[in-house]
Protein backbone atom coordinates (compact mmCIF):
# COMPACT_ATOMS: atom_id res chain seq x y z
CA UNK A 1 0.00 0.00 0.00
CA UNK A 2 1.24 3.47 -0.89
CA UNK A 3 2.16 5.56 2.17
CA UNK A 4 1.82 9.32 1.83
CA UNK A 5 3.15 12.01 4.16
CA UNK A 6 0.74 14.91 4.66
CA UNK A 7 1.85 18.22 6.18
CA UNK A 8 -1.21 20.34 7.10
CA UNK A 9 0.70 23.61 6.69
CA UNK A 10 -0.15 26.77 8.61
CA UNK A 11 -1.75 25.58 11.87
CA UNK A 12 -4.12 28.56 12.05
CA UNK A 13 -5.39 27.94 8.52
CA UNK A 14 -7.67 25.37 6.92
CA UNK A 15 -4.96 22.74 6.36
CA UNK A 16 -5.69 20.89 9.63
CA UNK A 17 -9.44 21.16 8.92
CA UNK A 18 -9.09 19.55 5.49
CA UNK A 19 -6.99 16.71 6.88
CA UNK A 20 -9.57 15.96 9.57
CA UNK A 21 -12.41 16.12 7.05
CA UNK A 22 -10.49 13.81 4.71
CA UNK A 23 -10.00 11.02 7.25
CA UNK A 24 -13.74 10.78 7.85
CA UNK A 25 -13.92 8.67 4.69
CA UNK A 26 -12.26 5.35 3.80
CA UNK A 27 -8.81 5.77 2.25
CA UNK A 28 -7.10 3.43 -0.18
CA UNK A 29 -3.63 4.49 0.94
CA UNK A 30 -1.81 4.91 4.25
CA UNK A 31 -1.78 8.51 5.42
CA UNK A 32 0.80 9.84 7.88
CA UNK A 33 0.23 13.35 9.21
CA UNK A 34 3.26 15.40 10.27
CA UNK A 35 1.70 17.58 12.92
CA UNK A 36 1.13 18.30 16.58
CA UNK A 37 -1.47 15.80 17.91
CA UNK A 38 -2.80 18.51 20.23
CA UNK A 39 -3.53 20.71 17.21
CA UNK A 40 -5.42 17.95 15.41
CA UNK A 41 -7.46 17.01 18.46
CA UNK A 42 -8.31 20.64 19.20
CA UNK A 43 -9.33 21.35 15.61
CA UNK A 44 -11.45 18.20 15.47
CA UNK A 45 -13.39 19.53 18.45
CA UNK A 46 -13.91 22.82 16.62
CA UNK A 47 -15.27 20.92 13.66
CA UNK A 48 -17.28 18.53 15.82
CA UNK A 49 -15.68 15.60 14.00
CA UNK A 50 -14.20 12.43 15.52
CA UNK A 51 -10.48 11.75 15.43
CA UNK A 52 -8.33 8.95 16.76
CA UNK A 53 -4.58 9.47 16.64
CA UNK A 54 -2.08 6.68 16.31
CA UNK A 55 1.52 7.68 16.93
CA UNK A 56 3.69 6.25 14.18
CA UNK A 57 6.25 3.59 14.93
CA UNK A 58 8.84 3.11 12.17
CA UNK A 59 7.84 0.32 9.83
CA UNK A 60 4.29 0.06 11.20
CA UNK A 61 1.67 -0.67 8.60
CA UNK A 62 -1.95 -1.22 9.53
CA UNK A 63 -5.08 -0.10 7.70
CA UNK A 64 -6.69 3.00 9.13
CA UNK A 65 -10.33 3.12 10.08
CA UNK A 66 -12.51 6.13 9.41
CA UNK A 67 -11.60 8.97 11.72
CA UNK A 68 -8.15 7.52 12.45
CA UNK A 69 -4.83 9.01 11.43
CA UNK A 70 -1.18 8.07 11.86
CA UNK A 71 0.81 11.01 13.21
CA UNK A 72 4.50 11.81 13.33
CA UNK A 73 4.29 14.09 16.38
CA UNK A 74 5.93 17.50 16.05
CA UNK A 75 5.27 20.02 18.80
CA UNK A 76 4.11 23.57 18.21
CA UNK A 77 5.66 26.41 20.19
CA UNK A 78 2.34 28.11 20.99
CA UNK A 79 -1.33 27.20 21.11
CA UNK A 80 -3.36 28.01 18.02
CA UNK A 81 -6.52 30.01 17.56
CA UNK A 82 -8.11 29.22 14.18
CA UNK A 83 -7.72 32.16 11.83
CA UNK A 84 -5.09 33.96 13.93
CA UNK A 85 -1.51 33.80 12.64
CA UNK A 86 1.29 33.47 15.18
CA UNK A 87 4.98 33.76 14.20
CA UNK A 88 5.89 31.57 17.19
CA UNK A 89 4.79 28.55 15.14
CA UNK A 90 6.76 29.36 11.99
CA UNK A 91 9.59 27.01 12.92
CA UNK A 92 7.04 24.28 13.62
CA UNK A 93 5.63 24.58 10.09
CA UNK A 94 9.08 24.15 8.56
CA UNK A 95 9.93 21.25 10.88
CA UNK A 96 6.86 19.33 9.66
CA UNK A 97 8.16 19.74 6.13
CA UNK A 98 11.69 18.74 7.07
CA UNK A 99 10.58 15.54 8.77
CA UNK A 100 8.31 14.58 5.89
CA UNK A 101 11.15 15.15 3.42
CA UNK A 102 13.46 12.90 5.44
CA UNK A 103 10.90 10.09 5.54
CA UNK A 104 10.37 10.36 1.79
CA UNK A 105 14.11 10.26 1.18
CA UNK A 106 14.25 7.08 3.25
CA UNK A 107 11.26 5.74 1.24
CA UNK A 108 9.27 5.27 4.45
CA UNK A 109 6.74 7.40 2.59
CA UNK A 110 6.47 7.20 -1.19
CA UNK A 111 5.24 10.80 -1.60
CA UNK A 112 4.44 13.93 0.36
CA UNK A 113 1.42 16.21 0.05
CA UNK A 114 1.62 19.68 1.54
CA UNK A 115 -1.11 21.91 2.90
CA UNK A 116 -1.09 25.70 2.49
CA UNK A 117 1.41 27.86 4.36
CA UNK A 118 1.58 31.59 4.97
CA UNK A 119 4.88 32.92 3.65
CA UNK A 120 4.63 36.31 5.33
CA UNK A 121 4.24 35.00 8.89
CA UNK A 122 7.27 32.75 8.44
CA UNK A 123 9.31 35.73 7.26
CA UNK A 124 7.91 37.82 10.13
CA UNK A 125 9.45 35.22 12.44
CA UNK A 126 12.86 36.07 10.99
CA UNK A 127 13.07 32.98 8.77
CA UNK A 128 13.71 33.61 5.07
CA UNK A 129 11.11 31.62 3.18
CA UNK A 130 9.97 32.14 -0.41
CA UNK A 131 7.82 29.03 -0.71
CA UNK A 132 7.52 25.26 -0.56
CA UNK A 133 9.21 24.79 -3.92
CA UNK A 134 12.42 26.58 -2.97
CA UNK A 135 12.45 25.01 0.52
CA UNK A 136 12.16 21.49 -0.89
CA UNK A 137 14.92 22.15 -3.40
CA UNK A 138 17.29 23.30 -0.67
CA UNK A 139 16.44 20.46 1.71
CA UNK A 140 17.00 17.82 -0.97
CA UNK A 141 20.12 19.52 -2.38
CA UNK A 142 18.38 19.83 -5.74
CA UNK A 143 19.98 22.42 -7.99
CA UNK A 144 16.93 23.07 -10.16
CA UNK A 145 13.22 22.34 -9.67
CA UNK A 146 10.19 23.12 -11.78
CA UNK A 147 6.71 24.10 -10.62
CA UNK A 148 3.87 22.30 -12.40
CA UNK A 149 0.17 22.76 -11.73
CA UNK A 150 -2.18 20.10 -12.99
CA UNK A 151 -5.92 19.64 -13.29
CA UNK A 152 -8.12 17.50 -15.48
CA UNK A 153 -7.11 18.18 -19.09
CA UNK A 154 -4.31 20.67 -18.43
CA UNK A 155 -0.77 20.74 -17.03
CA UNK A 156 1.13 24.03 -16.82
CA UNK A 157 4.80 24.29 -15.86
CA UNK A 158 6.72 27.51 -15.20
CA UNK A 159 10.18 28.70 -16.22
CA UNK A 160 10.19 31.28 -13.40
CA UNK A 161 8.11 31.15 -10.22
CA UNK A 162 7.96 33.65 -7.37
CA UNK A 163 9.67 36.64 -8.93
CA UNK A 164 8.56 40.24 -9.33
CA UNK A 165 7.46 40.76 -12.92
CA UNK A 166 10.28 43.26 -13.46
CA UNK A 167 12.84 40.51 -12.80
CA UNK A 168 11.35 37.87 -15.11
CA UNK A 169 13.05 38.79 -18.44
CA UNK A 170 16.59 38.61 -17.08
CA UNK A 171 15.80 35.28 -15.38
CA UNK A 172 14.88 33.67 -18.71
CA UNK A 173 18.19 32.55 -20.16
CA UNK A 174 19.11 29.80 -22.60
CA UNK A 175 20.41 27.76 -19.66
CA UNK A 176 17.40 28.21 -17.40
CA UNK A 177 14.97 27.44 -20.21
CA UNK A 178 16.90 24.36 -21.32
CA UNK A 179 17.15 23.01 -17.77
CA UNK A 180 13.43 23.57 -17.19
CA UNK A 181 12.44 21.75 -20.39
CA UNK A 182 14.74 18.82 -19.63
CA UNK A 183 13.28 18.42 -16.13
CA UNK A 184 9.72 18.74 -17.41
CA UNK A 185 10.31 16.20 -20.17
CA UNK A 186 12.08 13.75 -17.83
CA UNK A 187 9.39 13.85 -15.13
CA UNK A 188 6.51 13.61 -17.59
CA UNK A 189 8.15 10.34 -18.64
CA UNK A 190 9.25 9.08 -15.21
CA UNK A 191 6.39 10.24 -12.97
CA UNK A 192 3.47 10.44 -15.40
CA UNK A 193 4.30 7.54 -17.70
CA UNK A 194 4.17 9.63 -20.92
CA UNK A 195 6.57 8.02 -23.39
CA UNK A 196 7.09 11.01 -25.73
CA UNK A 197 5.83 14.19 -24.07
CA UNK A 198 4.51 16.92 -26.34
CA UNK A 199 5.14 20.35 -24.83
CA UNK A 200 3.76 23.73 -25.92
CA UNK A 201 6.07 26.63 -25.06
CA UNK A 202 4.76 30.16 -24.68
CA UNK A 203 6.57 33.30 -25.68
CA UNK A 204 7.50 35.92 -23.12
CA UNK A 205 6.17 39.01 -24.86
CA UNK A 206 2.74 39.86 -26.28
CA UNK A 207 2.17 38.00 -29.58
CA UNK A 208 5.42 36.11 -28.84
CA UNK A 209 7.37 39.25 -29.67
CA UNK A 210 5.66 39.98 -33.02
CA UNK A 211 8.85 39.21 -34.95
CA UNK A 212 10.96 41.40 -32.66
CA UNK A 213 8.70 44.48 -32.65
CA UNK A 214 7.39 43.70 -29.14
CA UNK A 215 10.53 42.17 -27.68
CA UNK A 216 13.57 40.17 -28.73
CA UNK A 217 13.64 37.34 -26.16
CA UNK A 218 11.79 34.94 -28.47
CA UNK A 219 14.37 35.47 -31.23
CA UNK A 220 17.54 35.62 -29.13
CA UNK A 221 16.78 33.07 -26.39
CA UNK A 222 13.62 30.98 -26.72
CA UNK A 223 13.69 29.94 -30.39
CA UNK A 224 17.40 28.96 -30.40
CA UNK A 225 16.91 26.87 -27.25
CA UNK A 226 13.86 25.07 -28.65
CA UNK A 227 15.61 24.40 -31.96
CA UNK A 228 18.59 22.87 -30.16
CA UNK A 229 16.38 20.56 -28.09
CA UNK A 230 14.28 19.56 -31.10
CA UNK A 231 17.46 18.26 -32.73
CA UNK A 232 17.87 16.00 -29.69
CA UNK A 233 14.38 14.58 -30.17
CA UNK A 234 12.27 16.75 -27.86
CA UNK A 235 8.70 17.36 -29.07
CA UNK A 236 8.32 21.11 -28.63
CA UNK A 237 5.99 23.63 -30.25
CA UNK A 238 6.56 27.34 -29.87
CA UNK A 239 7.22 29.96 -28.88
CA UNK A 240 3.48 30.61 -29.12
CA UNK A 241 1.55 33.72 -28.10
CA UNK A 242 0.20 33.13 -24.62
CA UNK A 243 -3.16 34.71 -25.48
CA UNK A 244 -3.96 31.98 -28.01
CA UNK A 245 -1.86 29.08 -26.75
CA UNK A 246 -4.53 28.11 -24.20
CA UNK A 247 -7.18 27.46 -26.85
CA UNK A 248 -8.42 23.95 -27.46
CA UNK A 249 -6.84 23.52 -30.89
CA UNK A 250 -3.40 23.78 -29.27
CA UNK A 251 -4.18 22.00 -26.00
CA UNK A 252 -5.61 18.99 -27.84
CA UNK A 253 -2.16 18.20 -29.18
CA UNK A 254 -0.02 18.60 -26.07
CA UNK A 255 0.75 16.91 -22.75
CA UNK A 256 1.88 20.07 -20.97
CA UNK A 257 2.26 23.80 -21.43
CA UNK A 258 5.41 25.66 -20.42
CA UNK A 259 4.74 29.28 -19.43
CA UNK A 260 7.47 31.83 -18.92
CA UNK A 261 6.22 33.23 -15.61
CA UNK A 262 3.78 32.65 -12.77
CA UNK A 263 0.86 34.87 -13.78
CA UNK A 264 1.12 33.99 -17.45
CA UNK A 265 0.17 30.35 -16.99
CA UNK A 266 -1.53 29.90 -13.65
CA UNK A 267 -4.59 32.13 -14.07
CA UNK A 268 -5.74 29.92 -16.94
CA UNK A 269 -5.04 26.71 -15.00
CA UNK A 270 -6.87 27.97 -11.92
CA UNK A 271 -9.80 29.26 -13.95
CA UNK A 272 -10.14 25.80 -15.44
CA UNK A 273 -9.67 23.76 -12.29
CA UNK A 274 -9.43 25.79 -9.09
CA UNK A 275 -10.31 23.57 -6.17
CA UNK A 276 -9.52 20.48 -8.22
CA UNK A 277 -5.90 21.20 -9.13
CA UNK A 278 -2.57 20.18 -7.64
CA UNK A 279 0.78 21.93 -7.40
CA UNK A 280 3.57 19.48 -8.25
CA UNK A 281 7.31 20.01 -7.81
CA UNK A 282 9.31 18.39 -10.61
CA UNK A 283 13.02 17.64 -10.53
CA UNK A 284 13.10 16.47 -6.91
CA UNK A 285 14.38 13.03 -5.87
CA UNK A 286 11.05 12.63 -4.05
CA UNK A 287 7.42 13.10 -5.09
CA UNK A 288 5.73 16.24 -3.78
CA UNK A 289 2.29 17.58 -4.55
CA UNK A 290 0.27 20.31 -2.88
CA UNK A 291 -3.12 21.99 -2.78
CA UNK A 292 -3.76 24.86 -5.19
CA UNK A 293 -5.14 27.31 -2.61
CA UNK A 294 -4.07 29.38 0.37
CA UNK A 295 -4.66 29.18 4.10
CA UNK A 296 -8.21 30.61 4.03
CA UNK A 297 -7.90 32.01 7.54
CA UNK A 298 -11.43 33.41 7.41
CA UNK A 299 -13.00 29.92 7.40
CA UNK A 300 -10.45 28.06 9.55
CA UNK A 301 -12.05 26.07 12.32
CA UNK A 302 -15.26 25.56 10.35
CA UNK A 303 -16.41 22.88 7.96
CA UNK A 304 -16.58 25.31 5.05
CA UNK A 305 -13.23 24.20 3.61
CA UNK A 306 -13.41 22.12 0.43
CA UNK A 307 -11.21 19.01 0.34
CA UNK A 308 -11.30 18.86 -3.48
CA UNK A 309 -7.78 20.16 -4.08
CA UNK A 310 -6.31 18.04 -1.26
CA UNK A 311 -7.92 14.94 -2.76
CA UNK A 312 -6.61 15.91 -6.20
CA UNK A 313 -3.09 16.42 -4.83
CA UNK A 314 -3.25 13.00 -3.17
CA UNK A 315 -4.51 11.34 -6.35
CA UNK A 316 -1.62 12.79 -8.35
CA UNK A 317 0.84 11.73 -5.64
CA UNK A 318 -0.49 8.18 -5.73
CA UNK A 319 -0.34 7.95 -9.53
CA UNK A 320 3.19 9.33 -9.62
CA UNK A 321 4.34 6.97 -6.86
CA UNK A 322 2.89 4.00 -8.75
CA UNK A 323 4.70 5.08 -11.94
CA UNK A 324 8.00 4.91 -10.06
CA UNK A 325 7.43 1.44 -8.60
Amino acid sequence: MIRIAVTPGEPAGIGPDLLIQLIQQPLDFELVAYADPILLESRARHLNLPIKIRIVASGESKPLEQGEVFVRPISMNSNVIPGILNPDNAAYVLETLSQAIIDCQKNYCQAMVTGPVNKSIINDAGIHFTGHTEFLAKKTSTKKVVMLLATEGLKVALVTTHLPLSEVPKAITHQSLEETIRILDDDLKLKFGIKQPKILVSGLNPHAGEGGYLGMEEITIIEPCLNQLRKEGFSLEGPLPADTLFTQKYLDRCDAVLAMYHDQGLPVLKYKGFGKAANITLGLPIIRTSVDHGTALDIAGTTKGNTGSLITAIEYAKKMALCRL
